[in-house]
């Protein structure tokens, strides 16, 4: 694991960067995707080291520190921080894998693991392993990733169906730049194809193992206090990325006030009108009580990894409002300062109006949507069943 000062060094790394990412914003936007010289940027500060696990080289980050980075990169580009969301969660999914996959996805002791969740492939056993066929579409950060893990479904002799999920180097995959959006265009979510790929066996496993605790007999290599479940450890990424990139907003705001009057109005000075004033307070309690809230379900999700315990189901239906319940926070406080910032801010070249459409498209990804994660949350506290397996 890594110490306190490798941590330190390594958001130090990120601060470091900040200006230069958020100055290529326009740029991942352009060529939707993860602009090159962000990943490197990141590569240097040592951010995709995070998730390996020690025994690779990796830094084995806790949850809370992986997620402070998380929001710091979000807080500079926001299609950056979700991109590393995924690169993150892929890497601690390649960690549910038997050792011999771990020893070739975390060779280089720094790896980017895109993820296709929807189960849009085939599978067919061969000798060795299985051919993959499909299209995986929203394949976020595909250009910058060095391997994908990919749903497909395997038809049993019986001619019943199960999912599983295969791992894949990228090379082997072609990519369609197909991502034309108005949100998030700079995630790079692209739809790559498999024809015929010949996947070992040691890198296919079951979806129900991978969601859980990982495939039985493998070598723990994610040491104790480290696991998470992909579905928790995904949502706190994806909270804690939304906050950043409300910080990135806010900060951006208060940038552009100096010399800024109220057009057609006595006001020279904006801020200096109580209902700017009013505004700039809400938005920075909304987003203050996200990220309070987040330390309520990171202590929970450490204290049980710390024990070696998993979560309850209720308990994983409670950090799935949490989490989307933060989101929507860090949305609510960006939509109020974009209503106060003029309309000269819907220009392409002020970063501000980027953050606004990115994080409105974030929030409605189907994992993100704050009224289905508050039913699930809902339903037990009410002492019924959370309603979903996604947990």
């Amino acid at each position: 694991m890594a110490t306190n000062s490798e941590f330190t060094d390594l958001l130090a790394a990120v601060e470091k960067a900040h200006p230069l990412i958020r100055a290529n914003g326009l740029e991942a936007e352009e060529k939707s995707r993860v602009p090159e010289q962000n990943l490197r940027l990141l590569e240097e500060a040592g951010v995709f080291r995070m998730a390996v696990p020690a025994r690779f080289g990796g830094l084995d980050l806790g949850i809370a520190d992986q997620g402070a980075v998380i929001s710091e990169i979000a807080r500079a580009c926001p299609s950056t921080g979700w991109a590393m969301t995924v690169w993150l969660t892929g890497a601690r999914m390649a960690a549910f894998y038997p050792d011999k996959a771990q020893e070739e996805v975390f060779a280089g002791g720094s790896v980017r693991v895109s993820i296709g969740f929807a189960p849009t492939g085939t599978l067919v056993p061969t000798e060795g392993g299985y051919l993959l066929n499909g299209r995986w579409n929203y394949n976020t950060g595909c250009h910058g990733a060095d391997w994908d893990g990919l749903a497909a479904m395997l038809e049993h002799p019986d001619g019943t169906t199960e999912e599983f999920l295969a791992l894949v180097p990228m090379s082997e995959l072609s990519i369609t730049d197909d991502w034309d959006v108005t949100s998030g265009s700079g995630t790079g979510s692209a739809t790559t194809t498999a024809k015929d790929v010949f996947v070992p066996a040691h890198r296919v496993a079951s979806y129900g193992e991978i969601m859980s605790t990982g495939v039985p007999g493998r070598w723990n290599s994610t040491a104790k206090g480290r696991e998470y479940g992909v579905v928790p450890f995904i949502m706190s990424a994806y909270a804690l990325m939304a906050v950043g990139v409300a910080r990135g907003a806010y900060g951006l705001f208060l940038d552009r006030l100096p010399g800024r009057g109220i057009t057609y109005t006595s006001w020279t000075d904006q801020k200096q009108h109580p209902l700017t004033q009013i505004q700039v307070a809400t938005a920075a309690n909304k987003i203050d009580a996200a990220e309070a809230l987040s330390s309520k379900w990171l202590e929970l999700l450490q204290r049980r990894a710390d024990a070696g315990e998993d979560p309850t189901l209720e308990e994983r239906a409670i950090v799935r409002g949490r989490t989307a319940f933060a989101g929507q926070l860090a949305k609510e406080a960006v939509e109020l300062l974009q209503t106060a910032s003029g309309a000269s801010v819907i220009k392409r070249d002020v970063p501000f109006q980027r953050f606004h459409r990115d994080i409105l498209g974030f929030t409605l990804h189907a994992l993100a949507q704050v009224n289905v994660n508050m039913e699930v949350q809902g339903r037990v506290l009410l002492g019924l069943d959370p309603g979903t397996d996604i947990l």
